[in-house]
């Protein structure tokens, strides 16, 4: 008897530790300052990498240019968007510079320079209980 309730529990153990292994999804941007999480971010746009864009913006995210501000996409169908161009590698020089920085936000300027034009993403970053995302990026063509 002491040998059958002693497997009914290891069993129910293991169950229930493998239901919780099963619906954790492990962060890997937790650790990121802000600086990694724009690097991450210039990595989406610039050279198609999507690995991380489930963690890499807010459930609240909002995208949106200068020159149409009416027309906002979400975290949804901008992440649909980067999917769509996945390993596009866009032939220009990138650069930022985090322009003002406080304990839980972040406004960075992300300069995406082509042979043509300019693109410009002003980036709001905020930190959750996990860790930095990117809460809203605004782009202009100056």
């Amino acid at each position: 008897m002491k040998t059958f309730i002693t497997t009914i529990m290891t069993a129910l153990l293991l169950a229930s530790s493998l239901h919780s292994f099963a619906t954790t999804k492990n962060n890997p941007l937790k650790e990121m300052n802000s600086t990694n999480i724009i690097k991450t971010y210039m990595e989406a746009t610039a050279l198609g990498n999507t690995a991380f864009n489930e963690h890499l913006f807010a459930k609240d995210f909002q995208y949106q240019t200068a020159a149409n501000p009416n027309t906002k996409f979400n975290k949804k169908q901008y992440s649909t968007f980067l999917k769509a161009t996945k390993g596009l590698q866009y032939d220009c020089k990138t650069s930022y510079d985090i322009l003002d920085e406080s304990k839980d936000c972040c406004v960075a300027k992300a300069t995406m320079q082509f042979p043509n034009f300019t693109r410009v993403d002003y980036i709001t970053l905020c930190r959750s209980q996990d860790s930095w995302q990117v809460s809203k990026v605004v782009t202009t063509y100056p």
